[in-house]
């Protein structure tokens, strides 16, 4: 017999697979199946909201109305609004806990923030100022009269405006083009809290890491700006004629039976400063519906494409990208962006679930990568694999949270996780594998388990921000491959996936809702995995520890010794070499690692085995590779 040398062990597997794991059991309103259940319920929010682009003065000015609909079983003395806009107050608790060295949502120099002018309230036909606070990015609304349970509404109507800042904490903002500043407009109307059953009010401030967290409705919105500006946004433009050419109109349609991508707005059209109605003013009207949120941009200096997206049942939809001429030179740059878009979004349509959007825009400027419904914003200089990477990840974002409305502020890798998850399968599928990265999963791990890491169940702000790309796109991405390709299989993790998709599609789930979902539709127990991978950073480590033949010859076949080392258990695969050449592979269970952490197993060797590695294709991320193989005299 040989073997390695032992070392520490730090595996318990009472506290690996402890019996206790959910924090409450299944109810009415969440099921213990990972569904709604038959008394589910959640607020409704729709925006009706007119608004002007000052191009000169780089300024947003509107009046938004908010029909609020409380279907929750209580009355509602007050209501929260979020005001992200107020991020860029020089007092705000977003400046405030900004690194001294600067950082990806820091802004020096700029003095923003809403200017809230009025703000009333219409309930049972009577329409009155209202008394209100603001606290940094959270506006409190006190109701002379509570709004009742159970289906009552209201009318909430703010008259606002702010100032355009140029960095917009990466998620919006304003560059300055050869022919003219281009505008990616968002956070630019207030917007309700979610009222939940899990914490009530969501109200936690917007400071930069956390995202949003919204309700879903019906958007009715407009942007008048001066004539020379080309306006595009979330949902359907409803007044093409009013604002576009009527060769532009020709062109649109004619992409809308085009697979290959037609221009609608040319190079030589933004240069010659063509392609616009010649009016001094116009204004773009818009609807989204069933949405959280809405979005637009604005430029003078916008090349315009669009191609035909085909989606499941025979439904249509239209792919789009606008762009600055600077972004319209490399063959393998923004040319492509509509290319891209259409094959990221039928891909994840015919995977998971339909895109439910009539349009999706890609548009070019300085925000490195930001989603928001049927529009995302991306950096105007990518390209080739990182255009690519970055539109099939923003467009990802269309199922989480855009689809699946998890609350990103405190849980980002319910989005960015997931949406990473299903990034690596597009790669795989776009193309032929254009893009495509074979996953070195233990190279990328390594990060996952230093000594500063934190877990993945923290919150984006209270997460380092060197860690934050590990902790919310990486690693719980990770998981999921793990979960499909290790743990469950394809067929059964897709099948549970979609069930989850499908589920919670325009609601709000919990991470509890999520790992119920996949237990029950894989009909595994996989407590030991969210407990360890999720919850708290344990590592893997596999390893081979001895091999030993019965009564010594080898022809008897052998006795093969595992061990898992560390606390987190996994399912394993051992490949075995004989001398000769003979290989075979044998796949275990995780339940093996529920006696300990040995594990004794007969392989039916017929010759002297020349090499055991376990975890041969290297798919785990294994802490320790040095003692996955022995390897015989």
């Amino acid at each position: 017999m040989a073997s390695f040398s032992q070392s520490a062990v730090n595996f318990d597997q009472h506290e690996a697979f402890a019996p206790m794991f959910y924090p409450a059991y299944g109810d009415e309103v969440r099921t213990a199946a990972g569904t709604p259940g038959p008394k589910y319920w959640q607020n409704e929010a729709s925006y009706n909201i007119q608004a002007t682009l000052d191009d000169a003065n780089q300024q947003i000015s509107g009046t938004v109305q908010i029909s609020y609909k409380n279907n929750s079983p209580e009355p509602l003395p007050f209501l929260w609004l979020q005001l992200d806009q107020n991020i860029y107050k020089t007092d705000s608790r977003g400046e405030a806990t900004t690194p001294v060295e600067g950082g990806r949502y820091a802004n020096p120099g700029f003095e923003g923030g809403y200017k809230i002018q009025s703000v009333s309230v219409k309930y049972r036909g009577r329409e009155e100022s209202i008394h209100y606070n603001i606290n940094d990015t959270r506006l409190q609304i006190f109701l002379p009269e509570s709004l009742k349970a159970h289906g009552d509404s209201l009318v909430i109507s703010i008259v606002y405006s702010f100032g355009i800042p140029e960095r917009g904490t990466d998620r919006m903002g304003r560059i300055e083009t050869s022919n003219g500043w281009i505008y990616t407009i968002a956070q630019w109307y207030p917007r309700m809290c979610v009222y939940d059953n899990v914490l009530g009010w969501n109200t936690n401030p917007y400071i930069g890491a956390g995202e949003f967290y919204l309700e879903y409705g019906d958007y009715d919105y407009t942007i008048t700006t001066s004539g020379s500006q080309l306006v595009v946004g979330s949902g359907e433009l409803v007044n093409p004629t009013e604002v576009l050419t009527a060769e532009q109109i020709k062109r649109l349609e004619n992409a809308r039976n085009s697979d290959k991508t037609v221009l609608i707005r040319t190079e030589e059209e933004v240069k010659n400063k063509t392609g616009r109605s010649g009016k001094n003013k116009l204004t773009w009207h818009f609807k989204c519906h069933n949405a959280r949120d809405v979005a637009f941009s604005s430029s003078a200096g916008f090349i315009w494409d669009a191609a035909r997206m085909n989606l499941p049942d025979g439904k249509k939809s239209l792919a789009m990208s606008v762009y600055p001429v600077e972004s319209a030179k490399d063959p393998q740059g923004w040319v492509r962006a509509t290319e891209f878009t259409k094959g990221a979004i039928e891909g994840y349509s015919n995977k998971w679930f339909p895109y439910p959007y009539p349009n999706a825009v890609n548009v070019a400027g300085s925000v490195s990568g930001m989603e928001y419904p049927g529009i995302v914003f991306c950096y105007y200089t990518s390209k080739g694999s990182e255009l690519w990477g970055v539109t099939s990840h923003e467009f990802g974002h269309t199922w989480f949270p855009m689809i699946v409305g998890s609350n990103e502020r405190k849980y980002a890798w319910m989005d960015e996780g997931f949406n990473t998850f299903i990034n690596s399968v597009a790669d795989k599928e776009f193309n032929k594998g254009e893009f495509n990265t074979p996953p070195k999963y233990r190279e990328r791990s390594a990060r996952f388990f230093k000594s500063n890491a934190e877990a993945i169940l923290t919150t984006p702000d209270v997460t380092n921000a060197r860690y934050l790309g590990a902790n919310a796109y990486d690693k719980p991405g990770m998981g999921l491959e793990l979960l499909r390709y290790d743990i469950l299989g394809e067929a059964r993790f897709d099948s549970a996936f979609r069930y989850y998709i499908r589920s919670w599609a325009y609601k709000h789930p919990t991470p509890w809702d999520f790992f119920h979902a996949m237990e029950n539709s894989a009909g595994e127990d996989l407590s030991w995995f969210w407990r360890g991978w999720f919850m708290y950073n344990w590592k893997v480590d596999q390893a081979v520890t001895s091999v030993e033949y019965i009564q010594t010859n080898p022809a008897n076949g052998a006795i093969i010794t595992i061990q898992n080392k560390e606390q987190l258990p996994m399912p394993v695969t051992v490949e075995v070499k004989e001398v000769g050449g003979k290989t075979g592979r044998l796949t275990l269970p995780v339940e093996v690692w529920e006696k300990g952490s040995n594990w004794k197993f007969t392989y039916p060797s017929t010759r002297q085995i020349e090499s055991v590695t376990i975890d041969p294709d290297r798919m785990l991320p294994d802490a320790d590779e040095t003692n996955n193989v022995w390897k015989g005299n």
